[in-house]
């Protein structure tokens, strides 16, 4: 008998491990701080997505960036972020839309104030369907 034949259970967990692990996404793109200064602020920000919130993205800015010296992250519904990708959306602490062709314009609101965050567009439909494939392949 082999190791799956007698433990069977044990190899679908195993499995099923192996892809929520596989299903999450992650993708590291360089965004600009909008700012009165001419000259843009790049960025590097993370881009994910988990399988057991499949409703929602995280952005998370670097530690850098925050006076507490700690990662900021941002939870997201993953629809207002695909529909501020074709036109302006949102009335809460996050708000999303496209600027011009190719950038998009994420803004931020907390009691500490508001930061305006710019993205290539390609970057986050490229995201985005990494998203919807892993959200596909569960149903």
């Amino acid at each position: 008998m082999s190791a799956t034949a007698e433990n069977p259970p044990v190899a679908a967990a195993a499995t099923a491990v192996a892809t929520a692990v596989a299903a999450a996404v992650e993708d590291r793109v360089t965004a600009r701080v909008i700012s009165d200064d001419p000259l843009y602020r790049k960025i590097p920000v993370a881009l994910r997505f988990a399988p057991a919130e499949p409703l929602a993205v995280r952005i998370v800015f670097p530690a850098g960036l925050c006076p507490e010296g700690t990662e900021n992250e941002w939870v997201l519904p993953r629809a207002l972020l695909e529909a501020g990708l074709q036109a302006p959306t949102g009335t809460g602490d996050v708000r999303v839309w496209p600027c011009g062709r190719v950038q998009a314009v994420v803004e931020f609101h907390s009691p500490e104030g508001v930061a305006v965050i710019q993205f290539d567009i390609a970057a986050l439909r490229r995201f985005l369907r990494r998203t919807n494939a892993t959200v596909t392949r569960q149903a």
